[in-house]
């Protein structure tokens, strides 16, 4: 094995045998006209490892999308809740399955570098089943005295997205063999991982002030968003947004952002393409629950979330790649919302007194 260039993992670099000239970087794929065969196009069940599990994900995503859209427009009071919980369950079926189905697919094509589920896919399947869960678990607790919109309820929503995520690569990526945890910067805690931890918190602070310097910028001229986490007026609302924003968001985001799809793009396309698609990817999944009655508005704030991400977007994707760790990731980004939320009750505190 020989170092790549910038130095890359050795671990990840391969040497021919042959004599022949290694590939100019060892993640990009190679000419798929060089596998076994033609493909199955893309509604063919013709040549297919799991012809089953792939009809199922077409036939109940489709079941899905339009019990869901015919749940926005029910006239029928309680139709629409029983017909997007439905439509809910047939999405993320569907989902989940056509994501296991692209995962096996793939990986029976030795002629790609990186084997597994797109990582766009995958994510949608976990927006649906977060929303199937939190369907299930917050209307019972809503009925028992739960505020929605309280800090508790954040956290809640928060720790289910994480388990989902963490569910989702386990199942798709890591047992289906296209990654393993470690390719995933996922190892045991050491001293090397607490180092990366701390480095990670230490980029962080430039990275802010670069955000901090563009936000005031963008602000000139567009509308910007609202906090993504709701007010606390206590000390548990308080450590609750804590926990949120500085352990839970950061630990499942990059696992997900950073350790799988990332991961999966850099073998596809490279490093640098890696860190520019995942940076856009992860700054797309923030801003699209970002609504407003207005549509002028709504586009701004998107906007300016998107804008405003891209920087410590990019500089999580490049530490992740330059420390092959999750740790240094976890580390920026945590420090990333921890600082800002700190800060925003700094002002708040400083305001009200």
């Amino acid at each position: 094995m020989t170092r790549g260039p910038d130095g890359d993992d050795p671990a990840l670099v391969p040497v021919p045998t042959d004599g022949a000239e290694p590939a100019p970087y060892p993640f990009a794929d190679a000419d798929p006209a060089d596998g076994d065969g033609p493909r199955p196009t893309t509604f063919s069940l013709e040549g297919r490892a799991v012809p089953g599990l792939y009809l199922v994900g077409w036939l109940a995503s489709l079941v899905g999308a339009v019990l869901v859209g015919i749940a926005f427009v029910a006239t029928v009071p309680g139709a629409g809740r029983w017909l997007f919980l439905v439509g809910l369950v047939f999405l993320g079926l569907g989902l989940f399955a056509a994501t296991g189905s692209q995962a096996v697919e793939r990986g029976r094509r030795p002629e790609l570098a990186y084997r597994g589920p797109s990582p766009i896919l995958a994510f949608l399947a976990v927006v649906v089943l977060t929303l199937l869960v939190l369907v299930l678990v917050l209307a019972p607790l809503s009925a028992l005295g739960l505020d929605a919109q309280s800090p508790l309820a954040t956290t809640l929503n928060l720790l289910i997205t994480m388990a989902l995520y963490v569910g989702v690569v386990r199942l798709l990526v890591v047992g289906t063999g296209a990654l393993t945890w470690r390719e995933m910067g996922v190892v045991r805690p050491d001293a090397e991982a607490l180092r990366d931890l701390l480095l990670g918190m230490v980029i962080a602070v430039p990275v802010l002030v670069v955000t901090l310097a563009l936000g005031l910028v963008l602000s000139r001229f567009l509308v910007p968003p609202p906090s993504p986490l709701p007010t606390a007026g206590d000390p548990l609302g308080i450590v609750a947004n804590l926990v949120s924003a500085a352990i839970l968001a950061p630990i499942g985001e990059e696992l997900f952002f950073r350790g799988f799809a990332t991961t999966a793009w850099a073998r596809a396309v490279g490093p640098r393409s890696a860190i520019i698609r995942g940076a856009v990817f992860f700054a797309i999944a923030h801003v699209v629950t970002l609504f407003d009655a207005s549509f002028e508005t709504g586009a701004q704030r998107a906007l300016f979330s998107f804008l405003a991400l891209m920087p410590v977007a990019i500089a999580l994707g490049w530490v992740f790649l330059r420390r092959r760790s999750l740790y240094a990731a976890i580390g920026l980004h945590g420090a990333f919302n921890g600082i800002q939320l700190l800060l925003l009750l700094a002002a708040t505190a400083a305001t009200t007194s």
